[in-house]
């Protein structure tokens, strides 16, 4: 296993995040995953995140990211959904008309470690998720 650093520390922290659409609206494909997945990319550069898979469902993203240990996790994951949710409402008018005045994200959302797993097997699981 590879092993991230700093000036002081050595650490290897890597998350299993799941974003649900509000009221599960079916408003993911391709085009728009893709979009999401650029946004993630770039604020993430912010935040010390860099992605390492990324899957979506019709309703949700699967995203599999690692950190730094002094990143603020719950910071970066408003921020991302607030900037997400507005850009793409704004570019995608199909979105829009599903969504109408709603919020985009609900509110809440799963972020787990992973644990210890595998990386590779915690990517197998994402890369599954997608699609079914």
């Amino acid at each position: 296993m590879k092993l991230d650093s700093n000036n002081h520390s050595v650490f290897s922290m890597h998350y299993h995040l799941v974003l649900v659409v509000k009221y599960r609206r079916e408003v993911f494909d391709d085009k728009v995953s893709d979009f999401a997945k650029d946004m993630f990319v770039k604020l993430g550069e912010k935040y010390n995140i860099s992605l390492v898979e990324w899957n979506h469902d019709k309703d949700h993203l699967h995203i599999l990211f690692k950190a730094h240990p002094n990143t603020e996790l719950s910071k970066f994951i408003n921020a991302y959904k607030s900037a997400s949710s507005r850009l793409i409402k704004k570019d995608f008018p199909q979105v829009r008309k599903k969504l109408w005045k709603e919020m985009f994200w609900s509110r809440s959302f799963c972020l787990l470690t992973t644990g210890g797993s595998p990386i590779n097997v915690v990517k197998k699981y994402i890369e599954n998720q997608g699609m079914k």
